[in-house]
């Protein structure tokens, strides 16, 4: 198995202002992540920024990076951008890793990577796992996802799907085993998707959930879904959450 892995990083945050370099022990969040991506079977390994400091940080500890558009809408167009720039192959896999998950397992990395290979009408391939909470299954920042017997998206939503209405009907506060599913932001793709995947028009969905894999599905790309029964590790969006993996980085110093 071969493949990319591009980390997408901007300094504007509104609920953490230069997230990318905010300090976990000494070193800068985005070499975290791409030190995470290293110890995966990942080829290269890759940040791609939208400011020098981004750039510079990473040079400093010795991770490849490069520049990248400030105007760029979502991290895909980040990631597209910085594929042609380095000339990947169209059939190549290519890993986005978001560079605000300092903990991700680089087992997850190959996961998705090698899930992609095995499923060659698919554009792209991402995670899910068990919601095991009615608090995470209401709440609109958890997006779920729904499957097809072949583990592929049907559709993506902020809203509780599927329907659970015998969890309803009995009050219950624990939702079934194995179902709803949780859809983590990690996603692989066939690098010639994601250099189309820009210039796709939005779909009326995409913009109602805000959600773009949407408007892969709109579109009629297929995406595989790589479960996992691990809940995963927490991401930094809030100075709240800094500090929280902060403290459980140190715990493995």
């Amino acid at each position: 198995m071969s493949f990319w892995v591009f980390i997408p990083a901007r300094l504007a945050s509104t609920r953490l202002p230069n997230k990318p370099l905010a300090l976990i022990h000494g070193i800068p969040m985005v070499v975290h992540v791409a030190r995470r991506a290293l110890a995966s079977k990942a080829q290269q390994v890759v940040v791609a920024g939208d400011d020098p400091q981004i750039i510079e940080a990473c040079q400093q500890h010795g991770i490849q990076a490069i520049l990248t558009h400030q105007n760029h809408l979502s991290g895909s167009d980040r990631v597209a951008q910085a594929s042609q720039l380095l000339g990947v192959q169209d059939d190549e896999v290519v890993v986005n890793v978001q560079g605000d998950e300092p903990l991700i397992n680089p087992d997850l990395i190959n996961d998705v990577a090698q899930l992609l290979t095995q499923h060659r009408d698919c554009s792209i391939a991402t995670v899910a796992h068990p919601i095991e909470t009615l608090e995470d299954f209401l709440n609109p920042n958890v997006v779920k996802v729904v499957l097809d017997h072949e583990n592929k998206a049907l559709y993506f939503s902020r809203a509780p799907i599927p329907y659970w209405r015998d969890g309803w009907t009995t009050g219950s506060q624990k939702m079934d085993a194995g179902q709803p599913l949780r859809h983590l932001g990690i996603y692989s793709y066939r690098a010639k998707f994601l250099r189309a995947f820009p210039s796709m028009s939005p779909s009326q969905l995409e913009q109602s959930e805000n959600l773009e894999q949407l408007r892969a599905l709109s579109h009629g790309h297929k995406i595989a879904v790589y479960k996992t029964l691990l809940s995963p590790a927490p991401g930094v969006d809030t100075p709240e959450d800094l500090e929280r993996v902060r403290e459980m980085m140190s715990k493995t110093l």
